[in-house]
């Protein structure tokens, strides 16, 4: 389950191209193309190094003006689209 201390990152089985502001992906392992509106297209820039949850939240909240929690929400669910995908590689916050 993906949560606000998990950390994301793209997948390297994939390659991705900006398209007017939005994104297209290819994955690499089924050939399969996938396509980001603006906000989605954002999430993906931000992703493109390791970055928490909780981190592109934020930076999502400055930029679109959007609740807090809405965002959390569809961040997260739109995370958990792209983990299912094999389009992002999650990893969770382990206690010490």
């Amino acid at each position: 389950m993906i949560t606000t201390s998990s950390t994301i990152v793209v997948s390297k089985d994939q390659v991705s191209c900006d398209l007017a502001g939005e994104a297209a992906i290819l994955n690499l392992k089924n050939g399969v193309y996938y396509g980001l509106d603006t906000v989605g297209a954002s999430i993906w820039n931000r992703i493109q190094q390791p970055a928490t949850v909780a981190s592109v939240r934020e930076a999502l909240v400055q930029e679109f003006d959007v609740d807090a929690q809405r965002c959390e929400n569809d961040l997260l669910e739109l995370l958990q689209k792209l983990a299912t995908e094999g389009l992002v590689e999650i990893t969770h916050e382990t206690a010490a």
